[in-house]
């Protein structure tokens, strides 16, 4: 498989991550919540843990990374460019906020996958000259992840989509109901959490509904 197809392939379902449904006194673990997301369908699991120090960060990243390495499943690492380095992981996710693209580039290198937050046609073309290998575009509906992000209209998405080379997948409240909204925007995939993880014992069964749902998009990249 050559790196643009295991990049194509990769970004269909993501899979992010958030303990934040998991209770103290459950007998869940992220580590059993990915596995479960791969077997429903996740094909990449973005690692994204904003409340952990580096040390705790890089311990659960090596945790999780046995298990996307046995399933042959990308690992991205949301916003940190030191953890990513420390895990040798797949790849690495960025913000607008997060730093030099083409710079992040360099540091991680050609052989890592690099994935860019954009808003807007201008933040993809920039994105897209500084080496990203795909652009996250969002947020696509009204989400609780974020509080600071704005709704972009299916009108801006599928501009953005249409703005560069390189392969878009759509990210925010994004669920199994909904995400065919988003057909004929030339998505070459989707991001979701809560779709995924919010029901932390069905972690399977709404992965795969939500693959499910989201399959027409994928047979129109």
């Amino acid at each position: 498989m050559s790196y643009n197809e295991r990049v194509a392939r990769g970004i269909r379902l993501c899979a992010v991550t958030d303990r934040h449904w998991i209770s103290q006194k459950s007998a869940h673990t992220l580590e059993d919540q990915v596995q479960a997301a791969i077997e429903g369908g996740a094909t990449m699991i973005q690692l994204r843990e904003k409340n952990l120090d580096r040390d705790e960060f890089v311990a659960l990243g090596l945790r999780i990374k046995k298990i996307t390495a046995r399933s042959g499943v990308p690992l991205i690492v949301n916003d940190s460019l030191e953890v990513a380095l420390a895990l040798g992981a797949d790849g690495l996710h960025i913000g607008q906020e997060d730093g030099d693209a083409a710079l992040i580039r360099k540091k991680i290198g050609t052989a890592a996958i690099l994935g860019v937050s954009v808003h807007s046609v201008e933040e993809a073309i920039a994105a897209a000259r500084s080496g990203a290998d795909y652009i996250g575009v969002g947020a696509v509906f009204p989400t609780g992840s974020k509080d600071d992000v704005s709704t972009l209209t299916r009108e801006t998405v599928a501009a953005i989509c249409a703005s560069v080379s390189i392969p878009a997948i759509a990210i925010g409240g994004i669920g199994k109901d909904n995400v065919k909204l988003l057909a004929g925007c030339a998505l070459a995939g989707i991001a979701a959490i809560s779709a995924i993880f919010a029901e932390p014992d069905r972690v399977r069964e709404a992965t795969a509904e939500l693959a499910s749902a989201a399959a027409p998009l994928w047979e129109e990249s």
